[in-house]
């Protein structure tokens, strides 16, 4: 596996922006707008995943990725199940909906494989990296 050196890099983070612009969007303009409490929650949780991504890679070390990127992860399935939300109360289509649906889980399918290679690797992170 590559070695990443920035967060920006990795492409879970990536689609984590996009999906957190989606979900901003949609809060903008639809009439999620109107539910302050509906979507202040995704907007949280969708920039959730996002930011667990960066802080744990930018923590340096193993274990502590590893629990950055499950709370990630739980982040993205809470996006996923808001977006049930708002197909059924029409403020998506359904179209659009299942396009957002995928993202949370390509993203969560990352995360998953991501946490398992951590789990396998011997590498203890970079803050470890100098220690004796």
């Amino acid at each position: 596996m590559a070695t990443i050196k920035r967060f920006e890099d990795v492409e879970a983070w990536q689609k984590a922006r996009s999906l957190a612009k989606e979900v901003f969007q949609i809060g903008t303009n639809t009439g999620l707008s109107k539910d302050f409490r509906l979507r202040d929650q995704m907007n949280a949780a969708a920039g959730s995943v996002m930011d667990n991504i960066a802080e744990g890679f930018e923590r340096g070390g193993r274990l502590e990725l590893i629990n950055f990127l499950t709370i990630s992860k739980g982040s993205c399935a809470e996006v996923r199940s808001q977006l049930y939300r708002l197909i059924d109360r029409e403020i998506i289509s359904a179209d659009k909906g299942s396009e957002l649906i995928k993202m949370t889980e390509e993203i969560g399918s990352g995360l998953s494989k991501w946490i398992a290679y951590l789990n396998q690797t011997e590498i203890k992170g970079t803050k470890f990296k100098d220690r004796i």
